[in-house]
């Protein structure tokens, strides 16, 4: 057969010469899109090393991520366009070509949300660690969800595909999955709660219900509190959103309150001078504020005041430090001025009998 002949030789309604024309502008469009990429990577590579900005990085990671698959779907359809195609194979290359660039288009979305999620996990800093643990449970989730829309966009392109049925029967077998796992998916959402909610986070003091403790870790599942005896505390993350949270470590300032009873003895003068001396000894502490002292009590065995004062500070050793300091200042200031502190006592007293006595 000569070459003529061989060019002109029909294969599927189109000779060798337009399989070959099409094949060459196929690697053509290849080899230019490979071009393009590797220029546009270059170049990016040098503006994302003076700017870290997200756009340039998300573009960066984008076109390295630009080859494979959108380089097929182009020579599928670069191809396409030259060739005469059977009815029944057109609808199926070019959706082949539409289910190839939906893979690099969610390629694209996967590199997107992992930067977003290493960004969150840098700007977050010490907290980096929950908060990988938690972004990175969302990303699963938005992969998924991204992958499963474009594979359902790509089926209902291709020729002859009922997906109705599908869907249909993956709606139900959801509803089973999560009814299965509700109480997995309760702790899940709970976590994502605690992420964008941050009613505490890792380092805080907090009080759930009968339990206290420190932050040590926000998992997807559960958090773990350090108590003050020393034991890990596992509480699940739905119980914690469903309970009444105490965060000790926001307390711009704490509200200290005590009562202080005195001897039901004390003279009037005495008694009168109390609350001024409670006040001379508060405000002379630096950076303790005074708020009242008041005679609110006639107990049974002592005449009661009530003292309240603030610490600008959560801290509960700065707190116990300045009640110490009071007490012992209290102490010393009473026992100059002769008002006596009461104790416990018993007084029996003893009457004689009637008709007792010496006759």
């Amino acid at each position: 057969m000569s070459f003529d002949k061989w060019l002109n030789y029909s294969i599927f309604d189109n000779t060798v010469l337009n399989w070959l024309i099409a094949i060459g502008a196929a690697c053509m469009v290849v080899l230019l899109l490979w071009l393009v990429t590797s220029i546009l990577s270059g170049w990016l590579l040098k503006r994302y090393a003076k700017t870290h900005h997200r756009f340039d990085d998300f573009l960066f990671l984008a076109s390295k991520r630009t080859w494979v698959y959108l380089g097929l779907a182009a020579a599928i359809l670069t191809a396409l366009t030259l060739l005469k195609t059977q009815p029944n194979f057109a609808p199926v290359a070019r959706a082949t070509a539409l289910l190839l660039g939906l893979i690099q288009v969610a390629l694209w979305g996967s590199s997107g949300i992992n930067l977003y999620v290493s960004h969150r996990v840098e700007e977050a800093g010490e907290e980096g660690p929950r908060v990988a643990a938690t972004m990175n449970t969302i990303s699963i989730i938005v992969k998924v969800v991204l992958w499963a829309v474009l594979l359902l966009t790509a089926l209902d392109n291709m020729p002859g595909l009922e997906i109705n049925t599908l869907i249909a029967s993956l709606g139900i077998g959801s509803i089973a999955v999560a009814l299965a796992v509700q109480n997995i998916l309760e702790d899940l959402f709970a976590a994502l709660a605690i992420m964008f909610d941050k009613p505490f986070e890792i380092g805080d003091f907090i009080n759930v219900g009968d339990y206290s403790g420190t932050v040590e870790h926000v998992g997807i599942k559960s958090t773990r509190l350090r108590s003050l005896t020393g034991e890990q505390l596992v509480l699940s993350n739905s119980d914690l959103l469903d309970s009444r949270i105490r965060n000790y470590k926001r307390m711009k300032r704490r509200r200290c309150v005590f009562s202080l009873g005195v001897a039901v003895d004390t003279p009037y003068n005495k008694l009168k001078q109390i609350p001024d001396i409670l006040r001379e000894i508060i405000t002379a502490l630096p950076e303790i504020e005074f708020d009242r002292a008041h005679f609110t009590a006639f107990g049974n065995y002592t005449l009661d005041f009530e003292v309240v004062y603030f610490v600008p500070s959560p801290d509960y050793a700065l707190f116990m430090d300045a009640q110490q300091a009071i007490n012992l200042e209290i102490y010393r200031r009473f026992e100059e001025e002769g008002i006596e502190l009461p104790y416990p006592t018993q007084v029996v007293v003893v009457k004689p009998q009637s008709g007792s006595g010496e006759s």
